[in-house]
């Protein structure tokens, strides 16, 4: 790999008070998002350290490719040591501050140490400098309250990352909120408990003001060759042309049931007998039925044009929540026994407002159902937990602090999570190659790191399982690297030679197909090396013991891939 124009990054010491813009170091420079997650944690972080601690760091940052004219490459990065996990961790979404980092001239922030005082901060970046402020009137304040407060002092064209409460109270299921194109601060990323990592420094929030730098193309007309190639893929991909923007992610919700990988009830089931009215297909027409402001299509980030979000309203057609996703509908629908889109929703903003992870807070309350504290289907017993988390009581923070610490605090050993992060809607037992994923990955039970649906084998047996789920590790490895949103998977993963053309032509370098796959490979090598240097060993990566012997309706199928199998899958590492 050759090595591209200085760029740079900005360095913010909470103890001191300092923030330093300095250039990019020669190891950082080719890499971006997910692998740049990973680069700098090995250099930086004691992999022993406290999550919570000042030895930790709070990185936010952008893929290779941000800030310029390819669509969908504005993921932003959220990446430290998880104190869900106890290991390295990446967080991606989209929204407009992975665009607007990089048109500030920045590649990265990495935010260290924690103020000597108790007074909490905000980082405000523009394009003269950047300056911690106070921000002590916006402690407790909700996600949407915080984005108000910030819009008035600094004007609607800036862009936000805030917390919520739960990120102020350390909870290990926090996430890190950002603004779409709208203002709203929408775009979480939210898995690993990164908002605690961020509310563990006292920064309540970071402000990035706009700026027309644009990032510079070392041959502009070649990477604008390679962009009409890449919507042609997009415009021309049944899954992004057709099913994203129409049905959104919530496409997967039919799929999911059909499969029989539908988490249910506390994972005790693959289908849902309420399925078809909280699938993409209901959430659709009731958008359109209810007309004002709900729209079955939106982008959340600048120059998408897949546009897989959703504003969904309330019966009165007033806009209530953007977007509901599979994920969520997964978690806190299918998973607590809940058949309806409005209830989901509400579960969806009380999650948002406060600054929760749907995902490791739906499986959280799935557990306390276990534990007796709700009955499934209850879901204004649902909101009261919620209610709980915000207000800080003690079972409030256990629940706040995810899947496995509720089970662990009511003697539930039916958690559905790997490393201590909860698993997303796919059920390992019928879709065995995710399973794999949630198994081995560094990040633990994570989606983005690799599902297997699309793969082209049977899902119910364990056969070439380890196979897929190796392929599309790499892949997806090399996507969140270049900061391309994993709903351009369908159209353009292993479209290599393609990808490559965009680097060599933003860079300058000459990239080939291989090198693409090799950045993919060297990011799970990096973060395999991060987790080993934290203690962790193969005996963390496993599935759940209960989801080897527990039958999965309504197949009747466990997780079986053999443990020798799963032990080579990291072999080039």
């Amino acid at each position: 790999m050759q090595r591209s124009e200085v760029d740079a990054f900005l360095r913010v010491d909470m103890g001191t008070g300092s923030v330093t813009k300095l250039p990019m170091p020669a190891t950082w420079r080719l890499l971006g998002g997910r692998s740049l997650v990973a680069r700098i944690a090995l250099d930086e972080i004691p992999p022993l350290c406290e999550p919570l601690g000042a030895e930790n760091r709070l990185l936010i940052l952008n893929g290779l490719l941000a800030g310029t004219p390819l669509p969908c490459s504005g993921r932003l990065s959220v990446g430290g040591k998880s104190p869900l996990t106890g290991g390295i961790k990446e967080a991606n979404s989209g929204g407009i501050c992975g665009h607007m980092l990089a048109r500030l001239g920045l590649r990265a922030i990495v935010v260290q140490g924690q103020p000597l005082d108790d007074r909490w901060y905000l980082l405000y970046v523009h394009p003269e400098g950047a300056n911690l402020l106070p921000a002590d009137e916006l402690v407790g304040l909700s996600t949407s309250e915080t984005a108000a407060r910030l819009r008035e002092r600094f004007g609607g064209r800036a862009g936000f990352l805030v917390i919520g409460p739960a990120g102020e109270m350390r909870m290990s299921s926090a996430s890190v909120a950002g603004t779409d194109m709208e203002g709203r601060p929408s775009r979480f990323s939210a898995r690993g408990g990164m908002g605690a990592v961020m509310g563990s420094k006292r920064l309540k929030a970071v402000v990035l003001e706009p700026a027309r730098h644009n990032p510079p193309l070392a041959d502009r007309e070649r990477f604008m060759h390679a962009v009409r190639r890449f919507i042609e893929f997009i415009e021309s991909t049944h899954q992004t042309a057709v099913v994203y923007p129409i049905y959104s992610t919530a496409a997967m919700v039919m799929v999911a049931n059909s499969m029989g990988f539908l988490p249910t009830r506390g994972f005790s089931a693959g289908q849902f007998d309420q399925a078809e009215t909280i699938s993409g297909e209901a959430l659709h027409d009731t958008i359109l039925a209810r007309g004002g402001e709900g729209k079955t299509t939106h982008a959340c980030m600048p120059g998408c044009i897949i546009r897989c979000s959703n504003v969904w309203p309330d019966p009165t057609g007033r806009e209530f929540i953007s977007p509901l996703e599979y994920e969520t509908i997964g978690l806190l629908g299918s998973n607590l026994g809940l058949g309806n889109l409005d209830e989901i929703a509400r579960l969806n903003r009380l999650c948002n407002e406060i600054g929760l992870d749907t995902i490791e807070i739906g499986a959280a309350m799935g557990v306390a159902a276990q534990a007796g504290l709700v009955p499934f289907g209850d879901a204004e017993g649902f909101v009261r937990l919620l209610e709980e988390i915000q207000a800080g009581t003690p079972l409030g923070r256990i629940l706040g602090n995810g899947a496995e610490f509720v089970g662990k605090a009511y003697g539930v050993l039916r958690v559905p999570a790997v490393k201590g992060q909860a698993m997303p809607a796919y059920d390992p037992r019928a879709l065995k190659g995710t399973g794999v994923t949630f198994a081995t990955c560094p990040q633990g039970a994570d989606h983005t790191a690799g599902h297997t649906a699309r793969a082209n084998l049977d899902h119910l047996s364990p056969v070439g399982q380890v196979e897929a789920s190796r392929a599309v590790q790499i892949a997806v490895a090399a996507l969140d690297s270049l900061g391309l949103c994993l709903m351009t998977a369908p159209a353009v993963a292993g479209q290599w030679e393609l990808l490559a053309e965009l680097v060599s032509a933003r860079f300058g370098v000459e990239w080939t197909a291989q090198e693409i796959v090799e950045l993919g490979r060297h990011t799970i090598r990096l973060e395999l090396e991060f987790n080993r240097r934290a203690g962790f060993t193969f005996a963390d990566d496993r599935i759940p013991e209960w989801m080897t012997h527990e039958p999965l309706p309504p197949h009747g199928t466990v997780f079986d891939v053999p443990t020798e199998e799963m032990k080579k899958i990291y072999d080039f590492a």
